[in-house]
């Protein structure tokens, strides 16, 4: 990743869509711009280009836009939440 990541964005389910998460993190102003960012082949999700808005993404995976201005967002579980997965 070419970026420190600084912003952690906490989620109450096991996963998240990318798409909502882009939105979620301010990566991305709506719906629309998620899409666009994606087939733009700009958002790396763990350090490999993702083209599916409807990837799962789930505690731990990071996703980043690249040339974009903005931190790397980390997926995190709610505070004193465990994950389950291994």
């Amino acid at each position: 990743m070419s970026e420190e990541i600084t912003e952690e964005l906490p989620i109450r389910d096991d996963m998240i869509r990318l798409g909502q998460a882009l939105k979620l993190a301010n990566l991305a102003d709506d719906g629309n711009h998620a899409k666009e960012l994606i087939a733009e082949g700009v958002v790396i999700v763990n350090g490999k280009e993702e083209q599916r808005r409807g990837a799962q993404l789930h505690h731990g995976d990071v996703i980043e836009v690249l040339g974009a201005d903005l931190p790397a967002v980390k997926i995190v579980s709610p505070a004193g939440e465990v994950s389950t997965e291994e």
